[in-house]
């Protein structure tokens, strides 16, 4: 461990500074000290106790000191102390309630509930392992400056192809973390969890990640000259379905403290930008067809998709000035009378923050730089071309119906590593002490303090 310490320095003072969002990742837990000597001793080899306790606070100091931008030793580090914890986890070893394990939020430090539970513990670190992957996409396809002259290049098609493929393993792990491990965790523990662990958020978080990958292949797509129309509104449309998923995964779950409230307007700011998407798609699809009745409809999804946008842009704030405050890789046009007003009112309440988002906003990437542009632009040009139908035909002017399309993206499978070889009972040296030698020695511990 004192190697741990000379490599990592403790007590630095993180820089004040607002992250830049382009894949949401949900707040960071990570683990905090407690106690596994004390609980283990006697129980299984003093040398495993001390590998448990070692990789256990090598993860801590790892996260604290890189914010959690250590991402390749961290998951290294996980991954090594999964095949140890796993153990714990068996039943013949009867170890599973003995340690309580305690877990804490990386922003702030805020110590979270501790359980005495070690499939809680292995959820946690599978929880842990999904925030590095959604962080590593993330930082794929954050904007890079390479030359230092301050013009930003956004991501190739490699790094997005790359992000889609990490966004597939976080909602892998995720899934894995749900039907595996947290069913596994008695009902009255589970009340007491952190309500980033809840089910609902859990599968939220996985479902939303198989929607940004899907929003990321449609940023493809439309770059592609041989990517067809309607494989642009089958993704479009696909990206609603899923987070029309998310939200009713939420909508059941406790979300009244600071990140869950950012998490709900995550979810509602992408949840109309991509319902803005899949109304552009389908009208310029309709627009295809001769029949009058199909250039209404399809006029009808023109204007339906700005007023989504114009709305997406204000939840896109909401998100934004939601604790912690972030900036988003996205500039908006304020071309919309009711949204400038709905801007002003932002700046009112929260002047300091608004203005410092703003002065340094990033530049526009993805499908939605195109969208914001063709969208008011495509509405305008139609409405004025089919307007004598629009004026004939007032009868005819209903909102079409979406298509509905088989999802495609599925989260990666993923298992537990295989249980670390010093697990193997036979190899065990002969143990001085019994359990009730063990649980004696705890209390007569406890009575010296």
């Amino acid at each position: 461990m004192g190697c741990t310490y000379s490599v990592y320095g403790l007590g630095r003072k993180k820089k004040l500074s607002i992250p830049e969002v382009v894949v949401y990742v949900p707040s960071m837990r990570i683990p905090a000290q407690c106690d596994l000597q004390r609980a283990l001793k006697g129980l299984i080899p003093r040398d495993l106790i001390d590998r448990l306790s070692c990789l256990r606070n090598r993860i801590a100091l790892i996260a604290e000191d890189t914010g959690g931008s250590a991402i390749t030793e961290l998951r290294q580090a996980l991954e090594e102390y999964l095949s140890i914890l796993i153990g714990l986890t068996k039943k013949e070893h009867g170890l599973e309630d003995l340690v309580e394990f305690k877990w804490k939020n990386l922003e702030d430090g805020r110590q979270e509930t501790c359980v005495a539970n070690a499939w809680f513990e292995l959820l946690s670190v599978v929880h842990m392992m999904a925030m590095l992957t959604l962080s590593e996409a993330d930082t794929l396809m954050i904007p890079k400056d390479y030359s230092g002259s301050g013009f930003r290049v956004v991501s190739t098609a490699d790094c997005k192809r790359d992000a889609v493929d990490l966004l597939l393993k976080s909602a892998g792990y995720l899934e894995f973390g749900v039907r595996n491990v947290l069913s596994r965790i008695p009902a009255e523990i589970k009340k007491s969890l952190s309500k980033d662990l809840q089910d609902g958020v859990l599968e939220a978080i996985a479902i939303q990640a198989l929607a940004q990958g899907t929003e990321i292949q449609l940023g493809l797509a439309v770059e592609s000259q041989k990517a067809t129309l309607s494989v642009k509104r089958r993704l479009a449309c696909e990206q609603l379905i899923y987070y029309s998923q998310a939200y009713q995964c939420l909508s059941g779950c406790d979300l009244g403290h600071g990140y869950g409230k950012k998490h709900t307007w995550f979810i509602k700011w992408k949840f109309l930008e991509s319902k803005a998407a899949a109304y552009y798609y389908h009208g310029l699809v309709l627009d295809k067809s001769n029949e009058p009745t199909c250039h209404i409809s399809a006029v009808c999804c023109f204007l339906a998709a700005q007023e989504l946008l114009v709305e997406s842009k204000k939840a896109c704030i909401s998100f934004c000035l939601s604790a912690p405050v972030t900036r988003l890789v996205l500039i908006l046009g304020y071309e919309n009378r009711q949204l400038l007003w709905y801007c002003l009112w932002s700046i009112f309440s929260n002047l300091i923050l608004f203005l410092f988002w703003w002065k340094r906003a990033p530049p526009l990437w993805g499908v939605m730089k195109h969208l914001h542009q063709k969208i008011p632009e495509v509405a305008s040009r139609k409405s004025q071309m089919y307007g004598y139908l629009l004026e004939q035909e007032k009868a005819l002017q209903s909102l079409p119906d979406l298509p509905d399309f088989q999802l495609s993206l599925r989260p990666d499978d993923y298992e537990l590593p295989g249980i670390d070889p010093a697990w193997d009972c036979e190899k065990w040296e002969n143990q001085s002490q019994s359990l009730k030698e063990h649980l004696k020695d705890c209390e007569d511990e406890m009575e010296k303090e």
